[in-house]
């Protein structure tokens, strides 16, 4: 490590507080009726209840979600024995860990305990308290056997990670290694160096997958495991084979798999050049590897290589499995981990390796764009989907091998549960993408080579949400499809508008010539607007019915897109100009923000239309809109001519719509806190949190947006048009590939209104 790397460490771990936890209530506990809840003599209704009924806990309690992080310290990372109280901070990263991939609790356990059976009387003590445990750090062969009594004593699963982590990712890794070699796992033959705890746990599921015992050669400081060698533990006595070999340069000779879990430097170019055809070397030791992947590369460019390192691709990390083997055995109340839920993991995290890598794997990576193959083997940790994909597949296999207590009826509904986590805009966007779904329409997108453009797409595709219409050169974007390992054809799944050869070009100028004539627009100048300006060129696809919404501003300026979309769509009966509402989702909740982008200084009029649009939105996602009208004037306590704008808004607001829960003008916090309001005004006319907040300026509407953003640490839904004549919708250039997809759905339910009212 180096020194500057050492003291950012240090700092990470001392600031702002010492440690990586901690520890918050789930419930309000804000007044006496809260505290007679949460404890006496309220808790003991919940008591009560396990008491006749255990498996209420699961309902009553964290226990369902709540993990153990064991260790007694004697094998920690590459430190070796340190002891428990240096383990910690180990310990406190793996909490952190589950938290942030799989929204799992944990607490982590440090024990002051060397002997088996000490470790494994305090950990069995404490069934009680967890849904499962995850044993950390402890040296072999002692972990072996501490799992196995734990498993014997607890009806909970016990995971001890080093030893199965290590091995789902291993065998994640070979089992594409073997599709892309075009090998059976049945025939090849692996020579193995390290006897250790992950070794024995790679082989192991390895065989159970189908791996021949027979053909495997395993290697420990001696040198080559074999029948006539004394005084093996039970564990390396498994894979003792009666064989000539001693040395790993007489085992090498035709291997189809190196797989090293030893230390740096043990496999060297001419054994590896000996390795039999299209070889996979997994070289796992950290930080150096047994073999660094340019010396493999040197003497076998067609071989297959992964390592334990971030510096190289196919990265063998366990968080690409326990975060997700949990969550789905917690998900059932497993009451262990077994064989078929190891494999169910190996194959989760290998299909998903196929599939197209998304946009936040790129970001993670410098935008780097993935696709199964030599270099992509296994996917990166932060692929959102393995929280989607892993977890249903692992549940599935605990329910069908008869350890699930709670089995999941609708799996649809769970996997809608992990994408909301994932996604966080999953809950609130619900209503939209039922409806989106089960009517899907067609959307042209004016910015259709953008690689965020064309990666939503595929999701739309996939999702069955619209027909997606792309505006672009369709070389350029089968170009950026390939690179990016996307699955849908520029022919059948899409369609697509070429700008440079576009056979309606006269016809959409003529149309544009036709709504612009009298606005200084000539017939010449119309023509040179729709070859140049895809905005145009998309919206008027919506004018000619070759669409139904359209999505621009994924490149360019907002104020450029917002006028020919205002020019070609046109603004609704009514309406004095089109507004921007931007839906920001929160922990604490979701609110729609009005005007975000569009009305620099509105007028009463321009606040009275925005609060109504901004109301008939939210009532689209299923909410109840309560409206509050910002100032810094907190109900008439100032008298100026910005405050008296927003006083006079809720009164027309009151008048003509008398039905709406509109209060101001307020302060931002009055608006969210029952507790200012009634104090400086207990005549309001909503109880609870505002939802829809109606700001006097862009200024004021577009600062309080950013900063919620960031601060807040919300996911933006918009900026959303509203009062145009049809369906359409300007994003910002920071717009991410979700948010596209989320703005597409919005823009579908546009369109399914429209035809609607139109109809009656």
């Amino acid at each position: 490590m180096s020194d500057e790397l050492q003291h950012d460490a240090l700092e990470y771990h001392r600031y702002p507080r010492a440690g990586k936890l901690d520890v918050k209530p789930t419930k309000k506990m804000v007044n006496q009726r809260d505290l007679s809840l949460a404890y006496s003599p309220g808790v003991a209704a919940a008591s009560t209840e396990i008491a006749a009924n255990p498996s209420a806990a699961a309902e009553l309690t964290i226990r369902s979600n709540l993990v153990g992080v064991v260790t007694n310290g004697t094998a920690v990372l590459g430190l070796g024995s340190i002891g428990p109280l240096a383990a910690k901070p180990v310990m406190e990263g793996k909490a952190a860990l589950f938290k942030k991939f799989a929204d799992i609790n944990v607490f982590d356990i440090e024990l002051n305990a060397s002997s088996v059976d000490e470790v494994v009387n305090i950990v069995a003590a404490m069934e009680p308290t967890f849904g499962g445990i995850n044993l950390e750090d402890i040296k072999a062969p002692e972990c072996f056997e501490i799992e196995e009594k734990l498993r014997e004593k607890m009806n909970i699963p016990v995971f001890h990670d080093d030893q199965h982590g290590t091995a789902i990712c291993v065998a994640a890794a070979v089992l594409n290694g073997l599709r892309l070699s075009e090998k059976n796992i049945e025939d090849i033959k692996l020579v193995c160096t390290g006897a250790g705890a992950a070794a024995i746990a790679c082989l192991n599921l390895l065989v159970s997958m189908g791996l021949n015992r027979d053909h495997v050669r395993v290697l420990d400081r001696k040198g080559v495991v074999h029948s006539g060698r004394d005084n093996l533990d039970k564990y390396k006595a498994l894979y003792a084979i009666d064989t000539v070999d001693r040395t790993l340069d007489d085992a090498i000779d035709g291997a189809d798999i190196f797989l090293g879990l030893s230390g740096p430097k043990t496999l060297s170019q001419d054994q590896v050049a000996r390795m039999g055809e299209k070889p996979m070397v997994l070289a796992l030791a950290n930080p150096e590897p047994e073999i660094l992947p340019e010396l493999v590369k040197e003497v076998r460019p067609e071989a297959l290589i992964a390592t334990g390192r971030s510096d190289y691709p196919n990265q063998v990390n366990n968080v690409l499995c326990f975060p997700f083997m949990f969550r789905g055995a917690l998900d059932v109340g497993a009451t262990e981990i077994n064989d078929a839920m190891k494999i169910a993991c190996v194959e989760a995290i290998a299909d998903l390796a196929k599939k197209e890598a998304s946009e936040v794997v790129s970001a993670a990576y410098g935008g780097k764009p993935f696709q199964f193959g030599p270099e992509y083997l296994i996917p990166t940790p932060f692929d959102p989907r393995l929280m989607i994909d892993i977890p249903p597949r692992i549940a599935k296999a605990a329910m069908d091998s008869g350890v699930a207590t709670r089995p999941i009826e609708d799996f649809g509904q769970y996997h809608r549960q992990l994408r909301e986590f994932v996604f966080r805009s999953g809950l609130v966007m619900k209503p939209v993408f039922e409806r989106a779904i089960a009517t899907p329409k067609r959307i042209v997108f004016a910015e259709g080579e953008s690689e965020r453009v064309l990666s939503a797409a595929q999701v739309l595709i996939d999702d069955d949400i619209c027909r997606p219409i792309l505006i672009g050169r369709p070389d350029v974007m089968r170009e950026k499809i390939a690179d990016f390992g996307l699955r849908y054809d520029l022919e059948s799944d899409v369609d697509v508008i070429d700008p440079n050869n576009n056979p309606a070009c006269d016809a959409t100028a003529m149309e544009y010539h036709r709504l612009m004539g009298r606005s200084g627009v000539s017939p010449a100048f119309a023509d040179s607007v729709v070859r140049g300006s895809s905005t145009v060129l998309a919206a008027l696809q919506v004018i000619m019915g070759q669409a139904d919404a359209v999505i621009c501003g994924v490149q360019g300026a907002y104020p450029q897109h917002l006028a020919h979309i205002k020019q070609v769509l046109g603004v609704a009966e009514n309406v004095s100009s089109p507004k921007a509402v931007t839906l920001l989702i929160l922990p604490s909740g979701s609110f729609f923000l009005t005007d975000t982008h569009a009305t620099v200084d509105p007028e009463i009029d321009d606040i009275t239309q925005s609060a109504v649009m901004a109301s008939q939105l939210v009532k689209r996602f299923g909410m109840v809109p309560k409206v509050a009208l910002l100032s810094h004037s907190n109900f008439g306590s100032r008298d100026n001519q910005f405050s008296q704008k927003m006083r006079e808004a809720r009164k027309r607001l009151f008048a003509l719509y008398p039905d709406l829960a509109v209060e101001g003008e307020m302060h931002g916090d009055a608006a969210l806190l029952d507790a200012i309001r009634d104090r400086v005004f207990p005549e309001s006319r909503f109880n609870g949190a505002a939802n829809v907040l109606v700001m006097p300026s862009l200024d004021a509407a577009n600062i309080s947006y950013n900063l919620i953003k960031i601060l807040g640490d919300a996911v933006p839904i918009g900026p959303m048009l509203v009062g145009l004549n049809h369906p359409g919708h300007v994003l910002t250039d920071s717009v991410t590939v979700r948010g596209i997809v989320n703005m597409t759905a919005v823009a579908v339910v546009d369109a399914i209104e429209r035809e609607t009212d139109s109809a009656a």
